[in-house]
């Protein structure tokens, strides 16, 4: 059973589509980063799966049934982007409260606490929390009562790196118990290594979705090749610009050649076969690089150049 089914889902208000026809499913204990610009309709799909909206066309399965019924909502958590608590409340209070909410042993307020890095400040006011600690209270409020479905609307906004850190860790840890997580995130350096599939979206259209593999493989963007410690570096220059690369000098002995789409091992095996090189890199495009081939393929030139 998925853990998310959407099926030909459209969202209007009024005349506006925010959505248009939205195809999406999430695995059991798989994390989904779901990426856009504002306004790209992510904030409208979380809604959807949180059962808060309605959708004007189409279906939204979670856990198997309607989202809207209260046993599914028990089963999830979510972070919204812009969390807001009670300020005279302090963390444990905070997190106690939302532990009867959700019928939640309240042994577990103490250790999510902890896991979160707010032990220390358990018992001080939010009113004195700086955004990153109001930040983490969110998480650990998500995560109360161990959901099958969680959510994360820009969980790292606020979060220094060592937290952001700390928060892809847990992400880790509750994939491996088997809940399933949506990350959205404006935020893509650090994401890709914990999720296992990426869905942009772009004027509230799919316009990708798989793992970084599969969208490589799609886009074909250009791979980049570093190597150190070739001799007669000007000559292999030379040589991959007569076969279509674009390649540059890299210091006295070093080389930077970006690979055409399929021509990465071919280059690899003539490299390591006649230069015999101290060093090779190999960079694959990153979640970067294809977010922004996917904006550009979808005509958003403000997204794919990061001012939106």
């Amino acid at each position: 059973m998925s853990a998310v089914e959407i099926q030909g889902v459209s969202q209007r208000y009024g005349d506006m589509t925010v959505l248009h026809d939205l195809n999406l499913s999430l695995g059991e204990g798989e994390v989904l980063g779901l990426f856009g610009h504002n306004g790209a309709g992510k904030t409208t799909t979380m809604k959807l799966i949180l059962g808060l909206l309605q959708a004007s066309e189409g279906q939204v399965q979670v856990l198997g049934r309607d989202p809207r019924t209260t046993d599914v909502r028990r089963q999830m958590g979510y972070l919204p982007e812009n969390v807001t608590f009670y300020p005279q409340l302090t963390g444990r209070e905070t997190l106690r409260h939302f532990a009867r909410l959700k019928s939640t042993p309240l042994g577990q307020v103490d250790d999510l606490l902890e896991q979160v890095g707010l032990a220390h400040a358990a018992d001080r006011r939010v009113k004195t929390y700086s955004k990153g600690m109001r930040q983490r209270l969110g998480l650990a409020q998500a995560v109360l009562g161990e959901p099958r479905l969680l959510l994360l609307d820009e969980p790292t906004v606020g979060l220094d790196p060592i937290a952001t850190q700390e928060l892809y860790l847990l992400i880790d840890r509750l994939r491996q118990t088997g809940t399933s997580v949506i990350l959205c995130s404006h935020v893509l350096p650090g994401v890709e290594a914990h999720i296992n599939r990426a869905a942009i979206l772009a004027k509230g259209r799919l316009q990708a979705i798989g793992s970084l593999k599969q969208l490589r493989s799609e886009a074909g963007l250009p791979v980049r090749i570093r190597a150190s410690g070739i001799s007669q570096s000007e000559a292999w220059l030379e040589r991959w610009a007569n076969a279509g690369h674009s390649a540059q000098r890299l210091g006295e002995d070093g080389v930077e050649v970006i690979a055409i789409n399929g021509h990465k091992l071919p280059l690899l095996r003539e490299l390591l076969g006649e230069s015999e090189p101290d060093d090779v890199e190999i960079h694959q495009p990153s979640l970067e690089d294809l977010y922004r081939y996917y904006m550009e393929r979808a005509g958003d030139v403000q997204a794919a150049e990061g001012r939106v």
